[in-house]
């Protein structure tokens, strides 16, 4: 199925809902990209821009967010998603390359993102 970019500037808020966890299998094995490194996922509140609706969505990660606590306003970088369909369930599965704290929230200070690298997603090996 196709992948779908993001802008991540017309959603508004982000915060932290649920701190980063391993990505695991069914059978409780951590699930790897394509180049080895460890799957997170880290749950994130999205208020849109307009309104009062907030949406909750998992989001994947290769390595381990670092310095991320619960309610804190985050910054995403190169927000993808990807529907999918497996055995008459379907779904929306969200990756990003990377997950961080928003420094100065709400001054507009915090640095901006640095560009991704060419094909830095990995894919999920599972």
């Amino acid at each position: 199925m196709e992948e779908k970019p993001i802008d991540v500037a017309r959603l508004g808020t982000i915060r932290c809902e649920i701190a980063p966890e391993p990505r695991t299998t069914l059978e409780g094995d951590q699930r790897r990209d394509r180049e080895g490194n460890p799957l997170w996922v880290t749950g994130l509140a999205v208020r849109r821009l307009e309104g009062r609706r907030v949406d909750t969505i998992d989001v994947t990660t290769s390595g381990q967010p670092q310095g991320l606590t619960e309610g804190s306003e985050v910054r995403v970088t190169n927000l993808w998603a990807r529907d999918w369909a497996l055995e008459g369930r379907t779904g929306t599965s969200y990756r990003a390359d990377a997950i961080q704290p928003l420094t100065g929230s709400g001054s507009g200070s915090a640095p901006a993102p640095a560009p991704a690298a060419a094909g830095s997603r990995g894919k999920s090996a599972g």
